[in-house]
């Protein structure tokens, strides 16, 4: 199954949130990436639908195993190539965001051979 970017984003959010806070409420993953509650509730009723994730009683979002594999997949890719980019000068918040943009259309190959590059320099 193909997963949008946006939809790759929303799961990275949310374990960066999961990570940072132990929990991931609708209202942090909107504040998080600029979006409306609106809009957190469309993506969060696809992404449930496709069995990325669930809700507690509580109502509070978890990441089940499908989402939380392409949630780990995306957030070492932004945090390796925010590194290099630090790394070849650019400036942090650049980088960051450069790497956002980058994660999501590197193929598998280029990656991992990023990813040996940078373990030989480490």
């Amino acid at each position: 199954m193909t997963i949008h970017k946006s939809a790759e984003d929303y799961l990275e959010a949310m374990l960066m949130l999961k990570q940072e806070r132990g929990y991931i409420r609708s209202i942090d993953v909107a504040e998080k990436l600029g979006v409306t509650k609106p809009s957190v509730s469309y993506a969060t009723k696809r992404l449930r639908e496709s069995g990325y994730i669930s809700f507690d009683p509580a109502g509070m979002i978890l990441l089940l195993p499908p989402g939380l594999e392409i949630a780990e997949r995306m957030y070492e890719r932004h945090m390796l190539l925010t590194e290099l980019l630090i790394g070849l000068g650019v400036e942090p918040e650049i980088a960051r965001e450069d790497a956002c943009k980058i994660e999501h259309d590197l193929s598998v190959e280029s990656f991992d051979a990023i990813r040996r590059h940078a373990q030989e320099y480490r």
